[in-house]
Parts: structure tokens; sequence; C-alpha cells
């Protein structure tokens, strides 16, 4: 199988001893694209991920500040991001959105932020990579509000009126290892009513590694298993999956750019 990571934290401090070795771990189970977050761990910093897609040609990179990060962002913050969303291994603009489970940012400020570069991507014409945390009805106002491209609702965890809601706006769901959790019976049910075209697949890694590495660092080379447990929910081959994600990121993040993979 050839298969795309969507979304994965390959800077991430985890992976400091064995970042090379995970690399190719992933290569050698499929994965034959990764798309490195760069929210990394907020402003000033905002090119985690373009390092690594600079250095392997097979990683490609988002840009952006993580709603838990929104009170680091400054005037210059949206300033660099505008220059960096136009570089070309930037493929999309995230993890952006809303987190009220923690709420390390003020609400207030994560909304803004996440506003601003909701205009930054339009401007630069890249798709979104959304996170939301128990902000699900804010999240979809200002989407509603403010936003008409494409993207992708990272580690979607919600039920089945929440998939129609995200798919109604335009949206890709990408599934992770929650949905090989025992008790995510409503995630599965909401990987059943994606249309096909609609799919994507991710780790988010270092974390959610899929049953059974569950409770493990998560890694890319995971994402095997969670597209196994997407066929079965789904009634298709593995290969199936492995195909048509791939074929929905390339649409949706890479155009017409040559196949690294």
């Amino acid at each position: 199988m050839r298969l795309v990571d969507s979304h994965c934290h390959l800077d991430d401090r985890q992976f400091d001893e064995d970042r090379e070795a995970a690399i190719e771990r992933a290569r050698a189970a499929g994965v034959g694209t990764l798309m490195a977050i760069g929210t990394g761990s907020g402003p000033p910093d905002l090119e985690a991920a373009l390092r690594l897609a600079d250095q392997y040609p097979f990683i490609v990179a988002t840009v952006g500040v993580h709603p838990h990060d929104a009170s680091k962002a400054s005037e210059d913050t949206f300033v660099r991001l505008q220059e960096l969303a136009r570089r070309p291994r930037v493929k999309a603009i995230g993890e952006i959105g809303l987190d009220y489970h923690y709420d390390f940012s003020p609400r207030e400020v994560q909304r803004a932020v996440f506003e601003r570069q909701l205009t930054i991507a339009a401007e630069a014409g890249r798709p979104v990579v959304i996170h939301t945390r128990e902000a699900w009805d804010d999240t979809l106002a200002i989407l509603r509000a403010r936003w008409n491209g494409g993207g992708v609702m990272h580690c979607f965890t919600g039920n089945e009126q929440q998939a129609g809601q995200a798919l109604d706006l335009g949206f890709h769901l990408a599934f992770g290892g929650v949905l090989t959790f025992p008790k995510a019976e409503e995630v599965r049910q909401a990987a059943r009513i994606t249309p096909e075209e609609r799919l994507l697949v991710e780790t988010d890694c270092p974390y959610l590694a899929p049953v059974p590495m569950r409770g493990k660092r998560n890694e890319p080379a995971f994402l095997v298993e969670t597209v196994r447990r997407l066929a079965e929910v789904r009634g298709v081959p593995p290969e199936r999956i492995a195909e048509q994600t791939t074929r929905n990121f390339r649409r949706l993040c890479l155009q017409d750019e040559a196949d690294n993979g």
C-alpha cells in the first residue's frame, strides 16, 4: 500500500533520538508522503515543519499558530505567516482553530487569531487544517462566516451530525488512531458516512497511537493500523482506502506537483 500521513508532528522532541529512523520506518511501511505540521512550540518560530520539508523531498509542510499558542501571536507573526504561506513547500495553513478544553489562550484571543489566519490562507490560496476541541459550534460559525475554501478537519473525533456539518462546508475528514479505540463508535459511524472522495488518514504523531500500539509513542509507520481499521469500518479492502486517501490528499494539497513518494 502507498499511504499519505496527512498530519504528523515529526519536529516533536519525542523524535529527537530517532527521527531519521522513524522516517525510514514510515517509508518502509508504505508511507510515501508526510505532511509535517508547522505549529511547533508556537511563535516566534513558525518554520518547524519547513525545516523538515526542506530536508526531505517526500515531506511537505504547513505553517500556522495552534490555538494553544494564540496568545503568543503578534502583528509580526501574521506578517511572517503571509510570507511563509507562499513558500512552495508549504501546502496548507494549520493546524489552526479553537481549543476550549485547555484554554491555554483566552477564547477571544483564540477566535481572533483563528480568523486572522483564515484570511491569510484565503489570500495565499491554501487549504486550512482545523483543530477543534470542545468548541464545535464556534468553530463552525467562524468557518461559515469567513471561509469558503477547502480544508481538513484534523483528527476528526465528532459524531455523525458534526461530520455532516463539516462535509457541508466542503471539508475533508481526517481519521487517526482514535478511530481504532474500542469506545469510539461515534467516530467510526462518522467514517462510514463520509464520502470516499473526502476521506483522509493521519497519525497526529507522537500522539494517539492506534490499537494495538495504544499507549506507545505514535509514529507515521503506525498509519497502517488506522487504514486497516478504516477499511473494516467501511467494508472495503485496505488498498482501496490507501489509494483513495492518497488521491484525495494530492488533489487537496499537492495539486499538480510531481510525485516525490
